[in-house]
C-alpha cells in the first residue's frame, strides 16, 4: 500500500470524526479541504515539532463566518497544537518584545474523544501576498522581519523564560543540526556531488560560528513564507506559532528569501540590497550562513521524500534537490541562482505535479 493510500484512507477514517467532534459548537466542515490535496501526505518538520494533523476548513453556523481547523489524535500533532498556543500566549504577553504580533482570533480550543482541536477565525484578504504589487510585497516582508528583530532575549531572565517554551539555537545547534542534514542525505541515493556541495556548506558554518552567535538571541520564524501569514486591512495576521524559536535573527530572513529565489526573484533582491546598503557587513555575512543552513535543509527534506514517493512525484523531488543545489552552490559563492536555471526548474515542476497538488497550490502564498 503506497503513501497516498495511506493517506486517503486516513482522511476518509479521521474527517467524520473531526465533523462529529464539532457539531455541538455549530462548526461544518466544507465539502471542499484543499489543505489535504496533493503533496500535503508528504509534510514533515525537520527541526521543529511536526506530527500528524488536518488543516480543514469550515463555517461556523451561528455566525456564518469562515474558520480553520486543526485537529489531530497523534500524539505529537497534538503536543504541537498545545506548543503553538502556549507559544501564541507567551509572544502577546512578553514584556520585552516591542511588537505586537497579531494571531487570528481563538474561537475553541476543543479536547474530546482522544483529539485535539484548535479552531480559529478566517482571515479574509483581498489579494494573495504574491499578487500584491511589489512594492507592497517589500513592505510588508520588511516590516514583518523586522518586528522580529526588534524582539531579543537579552537577560537570564528573558533566556529562561524563552528556552522553556520557544526553544533557542545557537552555533552549536545549527552545526548539529546540519550534521544531521548531512548523514540522512549521506544514507540515501543521492548525486555524490551534492554530498560534496553540502560539505562545502557545513564547513563553512563550522568556520563561522562566531558570527551566528553575534545575532543570535532573537525571535525567528522557521517556516517564515506567505501561506503562514495573511494580510487584512494593512496587517499581518501570522498563522503558525509552532515555528517560532529564538535564534539566529537572519533565519527567518533566509527562509523567506530562498523561498523568493523560486517565487519572487526581484523581491529577493530588494531584500538583499535593503540588507547590503543598510546593514553592516556582519548581518549580511551571518544572512549568508543562515540561507546555507536552510538551503541544506530543504535539500534533505526532498531527500526524505524520495522513499515515499513514486512515477511522476519520485522525479519532481529529485528536480528538487537538484535545484535546490544549484541555489546552494551560488549561495556558497554569494551569488544567485541564474534566473534560466529557476524557469527551467518551473517548467519541468509544473509539468511533473499532480492535478490535485495544482489545486492545493492555488492562493495559497
Amino acid at each position: 500500500m503506497n503513501n497516498i493510500t495511506i493517506w486517503n484512507e486516513y482522511l476518509t477514517l479521521e474527517l467524520p470524526k473531526v465533523a462529529a467532534l464539532l457539531i455541538p459548537y455549530g462548526i461544518t466542515l466544507d465539502k471542499n479541504q484543499p489543505h489535504t490535496m496533493g503533496e500535503r501526505f508528504l509534510m514533515q518538520a525537520l527541526t521543529t515539532i511536526g506530527g500528524r494533523k488536518l488543516i480543514l476548513l469550515g463555517v461556523d453556523t451561528k455566525s456564518g463566518k469562515k474558520v480553520v481547523i486543526k485537529a489531530s489524535n497523534d500524539s505529537t500533532g497534538k503536543l504541537e497544537l498545545e506548543h503553538e498556543r502556549t507559544c501564541r500566549t507567551l509572544l502577546h504577553s512578553m514584556k520585552f518584545s516591542y511588537e505586537t504580533f497579531h494571531s487570528p482570533e481563538e474561537l475553541y480550543f476543543i479536547k474530546a474523544s482522544g483529539y485535539t482541536i484548535f479552531v480559529s477565525e478566517y482571515i479574509e484578504q483581498t489579494s494573495s501576498f504574491l499578487n500584491r504589487p511589489l512594492t507592497e510585497q517589500f513592505s510588508f516582508a520588511l516590516r514583518a522581519l523586522k518586528a522580529q528583530e526588534r524582539t531579543r532575549a537579552t537577560t537570564a531572565g528573558h533566556l529562561t523564560q524563552t528556552k522553556s517554551v520557544f526553544g533557542t539555537r545557537n552555533s552549536a545547534d545549527y552545526v548539529r543540526m546540519f550534521e544531521a542534514f548531512m548523514s540522512a542525505v549521506t544514507s540515501k541515493k543521492i548525486d555524490a556531488a551534492i554530498i560534496a556541495t553540502l560539505g562545502r556548506a557545513l564547513e563553512t558554518l563550522n568556520k563561522n560560528t562566531t558570527r551566528i552567535d553575534q545575532y543570535s538571541n532573537f525571535l525567528t520564524h522557521t517556516d517564515f513564507v506567505p501561506h503562514n501569514f495573511r494580510i487584512k486591512d494593512d496587517i499581518l495576521y501570522l498563522l503558525d506559532f509552532s515555528s517560532l524559536r529564538f535564534g539566529n535573527k537572519h533565519e527567518s530572513w533566509a527562509r523567506f528569501l530562498n523561498f523568493m529565489t523560486l517565487y519572487n526573484p526581484e523581491l529577493e533582491s530588494l531584500l538583499l540590497a535593503y540588507v547590503e546598503h543598510n546593514r553592516a557587513p556582519e548581518e549580511r555575512d551571518s544572512l549568508h550562513l543562515m540561507r546555507l543552513f536552510r538551503l541544506g535543509e530543504i535539500i534533505t527534506y526532498y531527500a526524505n521524500t524520495l522513499e515515499k514517493s513514486s512515477n511522476n512525484l519520485l522525479a519532481l523531488n529529485n528536480e528538487r534537490i537538484h535545484f535546490w543545489n544549484e541555489v546552494l552552490q551560488a549561495e556558497l559563492q554569494n551569488q544567485r541562482v541564474a534566473l534560466g536555471v529557476v524557469e527551467q526548474y518551473k517548467t519541468r515542476r509544473d509539468y511533473l505535479r499532480s492535478e490535485d497538488e495544482k489545486a492545493r497550490q492555488i492562493g495559497l502564498h
